[in-house]
């Protein structure tokens, strides 16, 4: 399973800090992230950043493999 850490607003609308996912692609995580956490996640998902062991992924193709780690994060203000 891949591990899957929230960061900031993203830990809050979960209500979490972290998961274990059994996916196979981006998409199917963000899919699957939706279902267990709800519309008020998918708000806030729709607005972050997903990095895989630490390299951004943008496209839902991307594959997942049970041994990576997914970063959530949304997006930083500066100041």
């Amino acid at each position: 399973m891949a591990t899957v850490r929230f960061f900031a607003g993203a830990a809050e609308a979960a209500a979490t800090d972290g998961a274990a996912v059994d996916v196979g692609s981006i998409g199917a995580l963000r899919t699957e992230l939706v279902r267990l956490y709800g519309p008020e996640f998918a708000r806030v998902l729709g607005l972050c950043s997903l990095l895989v062991n630490g390299a951004r992924a943008a496209d839902d193709a991307v594959p997942l493999s049970a041994t990576d780690s997914v970063d959530v994060l949304p997006p930083f203000a500066g100041g």
